[in-house]
């Protein structure tokens, strides 16, 4: 089920099985974000090149940067829209899922479901199911207000599981906005000094904010974003060893090709070959 407004803007509710595993990487998915429910443990995804096997209730967050390919298809809940209908950025004061669901240091935003969260999640995707039905004026406002519980709670989950709760809201809000702008500068900013005067903080806060929450370094952050493109880069597309160090801000292929050899253990060149 799809809604669709005259802007283009859209959101789509599908139970999907393993005949139709190719929405689930259409070339809808550029322009939008995605949740994925898994409602078996039938499924295995390669994401940016690395294979991962899902269990049954295992929910995950996928962007526009994420290089998905189906391996094994089971049964799955997908819930998807793009910015125009619900623009996640604009409204952060809303749900709070900016740099934690959706454009984060993560590689992939996971969470598992209790049986009290599936039954939770599971009544909002009935309800945005009817009002999917629905055709009178209020209801695009009524599918953004089901979309904004629905990754509100999401959230929730989430910081509960991943243990947020040691750190203030301020704090945790700081390594949000941080994970948030190295996804959006990491090709032009390589050092952490760059973020901490974005943000008027001290790298040595930084480290110590992200050293309380348990997360990496926030230099790691950095480094992690570049080797997830460069792997992306060098996989999936066409360019040289020498255009990606271009494309990811490095002055030079010598300084390139040790970075990724630092971090991967073998030179650029041999992983794309």
């Amino acid at each position: 089920m799809k809604y669709l407004g005259a802007s283009n803007e859209f959101l789509r509710l599908e139970e999907l099985g393993p005949e139709a595993a190719d929405l689930l990487v259409s070339a809808e998915v550029t322009s939008a974000l995605t949740l994925v429910w898994f409602l078996d443990d039938n499924s295995s995804l390669e994401v940016d090149g690395s294979t991962i096997a899902f269990t049954k209730d295992q929910v995950v967050f996928i962007t526009e940067f994420h290089r998905i390919r189906v391996l094994e298809m089971g049964k799955v809940r997908l819930l998807r829209f793009n910015r125009a209908f619900y623009c996640i950025l604009d409204h952060d004061h809303e749900v709070g899922c900016k740099g934690i669901l959706f454009f984060g240091s993560r590689q992939l935003p996971s969470l598992c479901l209790s049986a009290d969260e599936q039954r939770k999640l599971q009544m909002l995707f009935e309800v945005i199911k009817d009002e999917l039905s629905s055709r009178d004026g209020l209801q695009l406002s009524m599918l953004q207000l089901l979309l904004k519980r629905l990754l509100i709670l999401c959230t929730r989950i989430y910081k509960d599981q991943q243990d947020y709760e040691p750190v203030s809201k301020s704090e945790l809000d700081l390594v949000r906005e941080y994970n948030f702008l190295v996804e959006k500068h990491f090709r032009e900013h390589h050092q952490v000094s760059a973020y901490a005067e974005i943000l008027h903080k001290s790298p040595k806060t930084l480290s110590n904010l992200f050293s309380a929450t348990d997360s990496p370094s926030p230099l790691q952050v950095i480094h992690n974003r570049i080797m997830l493109e460069a792997r992306r880069l060098l996989r999936y597309t066409d360019k040289t060893v020498q255009e990606v160090a271009y494309d990811l801000g490095f002055e030079d292929l010598q300084t390139f090709s040790r970075f990724f050899k630092r971090n991967e253990g073998i030179s650029p060149s041999g992983y794309k070959s």
